[in-house]
């Protein structure tokens, strides 16, 4: 069975670029209810049509460009929306560039996004971006003033999922708007204070089955207990990290838990490195091969500490895994550990190609980070 979030509200959500559903899932969990998705990527909207309730005629798959072409026929969709979410990409943000993001052709999804508020004037809208957004902070505020007048007061944090549970280092930049009167600073020191300290990697994946590398080149549809399986019955450890990201649900199915080819010199490179560890450790020196240029491969090779948080899980795990190599084993991690460390529960299924699976969970907000900011844009909204 899919993951159907069980805490449905009554709060109307409107979901843009939505990727495979993460940011959408912990929204659900606080309370809200999608009423509407955009993202332009099928395979990835399959993921999310697989996971959640909300009938097909719902989903726009393509372009926001074109959505707001013809946002006319949609608009009774949106009537009184209580919020709208979404990660533009930002090509061009760089503080050295002195030109404003709305004006750089590389932000044309910036740009729409701003439009799109501009046609449905949600009571709440909640924007996510890499961190380096808060550099152009002003520019977003006058943007923002540009396509929305004075009706709406907006303000930014920068969040670290860390702080909410999540096993990951991951600092990104989410921007609060409202044309209801809240002071939006109140409801980011409220998310400010509902911290809790963070499981650890050790904590998030150590309890999945073991798998050995995958030493057999392009075949993806190869499984086994050695390879792993897209799904497969599964006895889960009751573990307290489990019950985070699944709550008191029984979930006997354990799905895209699928090890990726390394070649034979990455293999051992992943076996002789000790935890915490990269590419300028003494122990893989004789069989590195970059030592000529240590300075730009440093992060080639990366093996992760279970008693620590996660790096920031990103979609360069699509194209390999070399930088996230399993603690205990001489492999990259799975994308099922990956959606773990993302806080996904475990009967979230990720749909298409292997290598796509990593790039949607790399591209989603944290499912427990989302949720408690909903929480609290819910307890304003009340």
């Amino acid at each position: 069975m899919p993951y159907f979030c069980k805490n449905m509200g009554n709060h109307s959500l409107i979901d843009l670029f939505a990727g495979c559903g993460g940011l959408s899932l912990g929204l659900e969990q606080a309370g809200f209810e999608p009423v509407f998705v955009n993202e332009i990527n099928k395979t990835f909207c399959e993921t999310y049509i697989r996971n959640h309730r909300l009938d097909r005629d719902r989903y726009y798959i393509g372009d926001i460009n074109d959505l707001n072409a013809e946002i006319d026929k949609y608009m009774p969709l949106f009537n009184d929306v209580d919020l709208v979410c979404g990660g533009p990409p930002c090509q061009g943000f760089s503080n050295a560039n002195r030109q404003r993001i709305i004006d750089d052709p590389r932000n044309v999804l910036y740009k729409a996004y701003l439009q799109f508020l501009q046609y449905v004037r949600p009571k709440f809208f909640l924007m996510e971006n890499v961190r380096g957004m808060a550099q152009k902070i002003g520019d977003i505020l006058d943007d923002l003033k540009t396509y929305l007048g004075e009706e709406y007061e907006c303000d930014y944090a920068l969040l670290n999922a860390k702080d909410y549970g999540v096993p990951q280092n991951r600092l990104r930049f989410f921007l609060i708007g409202n044309r209801v009167g809240v002071d939006v600073n109140e409801i980011f020191d409220d998310i400010k204070s509902d911290t809790m300290e963070p499981f650890t990697l050790g904590d998030a994946i150590c309890d999945l089955p073991r798998l050995k590398p995958n030493r057999i080149k392009n075949n993806n549809s190869i499984e086994n207990e050695d390879c792993g399986f897209k799904a497969v019955e599964y006895e889960y450890a009751r573990t307290a990290f489990y019950r985070f990201i699944n709550g008191d649900r029984e979930i006997s199915v354990l799905y895209n838990h699928k090890n990726r080819y390394n070649n034979d010199r990455d293999i051992k490179i992943f076996g002789m490195l000790p935890q915490g560890a990269d590419s300028l450790h003494p122990s893989i020196a004789d069989i590195m091969p970059y030592k000529t240029r240590n300075h730009i491969f440093k992060d080639k090779y990366y093996k992760l500490d279970e008693n620590e948080v996660c790096k920031t899980i990103t979609s360069h795990m699509k194209y390999d895994c070399n930088m996230y190599i399993h603690p205990r084993e001489p492999r990259g991690l799975t994308p099922r550990e990956a959606a773990r460390i993302q806080t996904f529960p475990d009967d979230y299924v990720f749909t298409g190609p292997q290598n796509g699976w990593y790039a949607q969970i790399g591209n989603a907000v944290p499912v427990k980070l989302a949720a408690v900011i909903g929480k609290h844009i819910i307890k304003h909204l009340q």
